[in-house]
């Protein structure tokens, strides 16, 4: 083909022409809406509410929902957001974001949103659970739930399809609530099995706490996770010259160090994406992996990960609910009780007392309630396991906390919890809060579970028995008390205080 100045003419037209186009398209980015927003969501009522996304630099957006319109422009990096007015219930809206073209969402509803995070026990699907859980079944038979929505990746309405392949914690706790409440409930699920609290905070959550930092240099530890790579590869080289003298010496060579933990990757991947999408709480079910952090307990990661998710969200200190670990272990008031009836069953006191550290670890995880506006979901009369059946029974006992801690129903969210004790001669009188409508032995003529202790720290059983909103325990062998523990154990099916709100005492001990 023989080519002419006119045909070359053309040519570059044609070329000038795709290339004016793309950066055209380049000036005139499409408005996109972050993944978080989509048809059938649930936005938080009572609270601003943040919309954002892209768009090209410096472009107009404008976000419209029922009588609101909100407007802003794109920053240099091409990032936007808004923020509605707190919203009310109603009948379900459209959104619109509009820009150099329009996204539009239907079936937009607004009520109470939840997001679900922790390992297994929130990450199990309700398909599985249901087959072994019969309530949980009936609840996934009676689907669709219109005004319940899913969040795992996308929005979806409760049907049976979506609930199945969604957390069976999780909908077990969404459910009544938004029946108990009469709203629309969003939930939003982020959890992978067998992973530790380390996991699940970012590097800068982790080291700038005050907690962390605190209980590391205490102990001579490095906070950076620089300095622990750095840690690990000085405990690396000590293994291997371990391993070279223990090949010389013919023994068994010494197992090689774990490295340290990823501190921050399922955040990033699975929280870090929500954030700050507004929410009403937190509900974490994660425990059995601990925090996978040398030298740092349960109880100063938690505080880490929920003053540090608390600070990005930018809510304030929102409600966080944790479900009790070891689970199960106890007894429980009613064995009929759907919420209650795989619970264990209730045994006779052993002869002989608790280690000391029989019961150390629950004593521990129960402290992560100290941390403010956090509630714990007592699951110790819920049925026992690394992965309990009961998924239904574990999320109403949720839902129970939610209404009265968040929503302020008159509701029992604890059995009676330790407050405080007085030496009188040689018994001990201990204080109950949350006695509810009165303290009260189940399964026995008398109460069993207390354990009191002298200056030596030896620890006997007690005799105790209940004076109005308080117990009264001493032995024979002990003269002049100083400690007193209840339920001091991983399994305590024999120990039998509660309250008559149908709510077993918690482990603690006094020293």
């Amino acid at each position: 083909m023989k080519t002419t100045a006119a045909t070359r003419f053309g040519l570059s037209t044609i070329v000038l022409a795709i290339i004016l186009t793309g950066a055209a398209s380049d000036v005139l980015a499409e408005v996109q809406v972050n993944r978080m927003f989509g048809d059938q969501m649930v936005l938080q009522q009572a609270i601003p509410v943040p919309i954002w996304g892209t768009a090209a630099a410096a472009e107009k957006v404008t976000v419209t929902f029922r009588d609101q319109k909100q407007e802003t422009t794109a920053d240099k990096d091409g990032k936007w957001m808004v923020k509605l007015k707190p919203l009310a219930v109603g009948d379900p809206g459209t959104l619109t974001v509009s820009g150099t073209n329009s996204v539009t969402f239907q079936d937009v509803l607004v009520g109470e949103v939840w997001v679900g995070s922790g390992q297994s026990n929130m990450a199990g699907g309700t398909g599985g659970y249901a087959r072994r859980d019969e309530t949980l079944a009936a609840m996934v038979d009676a689907a669709p739930y219109p005004k319940l929505r899913l969040y795992r990746g996308g929005w979806k309405e409760a049907d049976a399809d979506a609930v199945n392949g969604f957390s069976a914690l999780l909908f077990s706790f969404g459910q009544p609530l938004q029946e108990k409440l009469d709203v629309p409930v969003g939930l939003i699920v982020g959890a992978v099995g067998g992973t530790p609290s380390g996991r699940w905070l970012s590097p800068g959550m982790f080291e700038a706490d005050p907690g962390v930092q605190a209980l590391l240099k205490e102990k001579g530890m490095r906070v950076s996770h620089e300095e622990r790579v750095k840690q690990y590869e000085e405990t690396l080289a000590a293994w291997q010259s371990a391993v070279k003298a223990a090949e010389e010496a013919g023994k068994q060579p010494p197992r090689k160090p774990r490295g340290p933990v990823k501190v921050g990757d399922l955040y990033a991947a699975h929280i870090e994406p929500v954030v700050p999408y507004a929410i009403r709480g937190v509900l974490w079910d994660q425990g059995e992996s601990g925090t996978a952090v040398a030298e740092v307990d349960q109880f100063t990661m938690m505080g880490a990960l929920i003053r540090g998710w608390r600070n990005v969200w930018g809510q304030g200190e929102f409600p966080f609910l944790y479900v009790q670990k070891p689970s199960g272990g106890g007894c429980a008031w009613d064995k009929e009780n759907p919420v209650t009836r795989m619970a264990d069953a209730f045994s006779e006191q052993p002869a002989a007392t608790n280690k000391d550290a029989d019961g150390q670890y629950r004593a521990l995880h129960i402290r992560i309630m100290q941390h403010p506006n956090t509630a714990m979901v007592t699951a110790n009369d819920l049925g026992s396991g690394v992965h309990p059946v009961n998924k239904s029974g574990y999320g109403r006992r949720a839902c129970r906390v939610a209404l009265g801690l968040v929503y302020d129903r008159n509701v029992a969210i604890y059995g009676p919890l330790y407050e405080s004790h007085t030496v009188e001669g040689s018994k001990v009188r201990i204080r109950f809060g949350h006695a509810g409508q009165g303290l009260a032995i189940k399964h026995a003529d008398k109460l069993q579970g207390f354990e009191i202790a002298g200056e030596d720290g030896v620890f006997h059983w007690a005799e105790a028995e209940i004076d109005g909103a308080t117990v009264v325990a001493s032995s024979a062998e002990v003269s002049k008390p100083v400690h007193v523990r209840y339920a001091w154990s991983r399994n305590h099916t024999w120990a039998n205080l509660f309250n008559k709100d149908g709510l077993p005492a918690l482990t603690f001990s006094t020293r």
